[in-house]
């Protein structure tokens, strides 16, 4: 991978190397929605308080990361990519951080317990979309080389398959939405029709983390057509 310093002896300061921090908390902080669920399926609420409170502390050093590069961040013609590429990866990427706190902060803020018959749909769902934000990190961690090679060649075919490849991720979580839902359908009536409008909004949000990891990986795309 081509050294940041490199490019910032060149063109100033580089801001692939913080990018790539960035996605790597926010995976660090979805990755924490998998035991925080297993928690909250077993009614164990200390413990999903306790990982609640990690996701909190892992969005907040995302933002950190986030808002010093932004701050940092040159408007210079000779950076080796656009600025305003960089942000909308950027925003995407905070995006995917702010909903899995948004998430566990729900739950964890009404103790809503999820249905027993919808867990292995709903972990199903929330590992796939996990999946997708570890496929935008890895589209992301390939910047440099893509920099290095002027978004031509090998390395840009190898970073357009990874992004077909989150598309299809992407996809897959849509298909399981549409299952879960038909499936939370079914035992609407067994449940307080609050919890049941919540967990809809679960879903969805749940759903919410593959789009913003879709979103980063069409703004690479973006920046290969160019």
């Amino acid at each position: 991978m081509a050294n940041p310093s490199y490019f910032s002896r060149i063109f100033g300061s580089s801001p692939v190397e913080p990018l790539q921090r960035h996605i790597d908390k926010v995976v660090s902080c979805v990755e924490e929605l998998i035991p925080y669920f297993q928690a909250v399926m077993q009614q164990d609420w200390q413990k999903a308080q306790q990982i609640q409170l990690h996701i909190g502390d892992l969005e907040n050093e995302a933002d950190n990361i986030k808002n010093n590069l932004r701050l940092r961040l040159p408007s210079s013609l000779f950076m080796p990519v656009d600025r305003r590429d960089i942000l909308e990866v950027l925003d995407s990427q905070d995006l995917i951080a702010n909903k899995a706190k948004d998430i566990s902060g729900l739950i964890l803020g009404r103790k809503m317990a999820m249905p027993e018959p919808l867990h292995d749909a709903y972990m199903s769902l929330l590992n796939r979309c996990i999946d997708a934000t570890k496929q935008a990190q890895i589209a992301i961690n390939e910047l440099d080389e893509l920099i290095a090679t002027g978004f031509r060649g090998d390395e840009a075919k190898r970073v357009k398959a990874m992004i077909a490849e989150l598309h299809t991720i992407e996809d897959e979580t849509d298909e399981l939405q549409i299952e879960l839902r038909a499936l939370l359908y079914t035992i609407e009536n067994d449940h307080s029709p609050i919890d049941v409008m919540f967990i809809y909004e679960i879903i969805k949000w749940t759903g919410d983390l593959a789009d913003a990891a879709q979103s980063s990986g069409n703004r690479i795309q973006l920046m290969l057509a160019k």
